[in-house]
């Protein structure tokens, strides 16, 4: 099948770059699809979205948008008419008048989880052990080495804050769920991938599968860009 001129935008969650992608980004270009990581400010809910926005301005023809964790609540946000299906990758997806926070919190946190706290800045970093423990338990020591030292923190800003009507009531969902996911609870994203209806993929991996496991993530990208391009 003709993949034709669909695009994929690729958003960051919290104590991420868009480099966390690069797996991705190499196996969908692998495959002809153009990829582009969005670059968020992790300041405010609302900067982030205006974030995505301003890469969303810069790209003709139809946009499938995937967000990994944090990430589900900005893509959710977007509202730039080429978005045709969303992708969350073990994504938070709050409904309207919820914020992240909520979301994230809904469940018990795994034992494992590390307990989080804004610093006098309002920012709130992950611990260094809490890389191996819980947020990328299946990855390489170099890989986590990286993922360590370009952590991006997360204002309190960006979770706290309602979200209106989510996207994805809108337009097609999928939602790849992790199973082994010591971050957000296993529970808490098959409850959000059956509420937004979402086409859902659930493998045993960790928080992180675009750098643990890329050809997994890969997939459910490609078939939403394929059923998009089908259209």
């Amino acid at each position: 099948m003709a993949i034709g001129n669909v695009s994929v935008v690729l958003v960051h969650g919290a104590w991420a770059d868009g480099s966390s992608w690069s797996k991705v980004i190499e196996r969908l270009e692998g495959q002809g699809i153009r990829a582009v990581a969005a670059p968020l400010p992790l300041t405010s809910l609302q900067d982030d979205v205006a974030a995505l926005n301003r890469t969303l301005e810069r790209i003709d023809g139809p946009v499938v948008l995937a967000g990994h964790a944090y990430a589900g609540g900005v893509v959710g946000l977007a509202r730039a008419d080429n978005i045709k299906a969303l992708v969350y990758v073990t994504a938070l997806a709050p409904d309207e008048s919820e914020t992240v926070g909520e979301v994230f919190y809904r469940a018990e946190p795994h034992p494992q989880a590390p307990k989080l706290a804004p610093d006098q800045h309002g920012l709130i970093w992950l611990p260094d052990d809490a890389f191996p423990a819980a947020f990328a338990q299946h990855a390489a020591s170099q890989e986590l080495t990286v993922l360590r030292a370009v952590q991006r923190p997360i204002s309190v800003a960006c979770i706290g804050e309602p979200v209106g009507r989510p996207l994805w009531k809108d337009v097609p969902s999928w939602f790849l769920i992790a199973e082994q996911d010591r971050m957000i609870s296993h529970d808490t994203q098959q409850f959000m991938a059956q509420r937004m209806n979402a086409r859902v993929h659930s493998y045993p991996v960790d928080h992180t599968p675009m750098i643990t496991a890329p050809d997994a993530v890969t997939n459910v990208i490609v078939e939403a860009v394929k059923a998009v391009s089908a259209q």
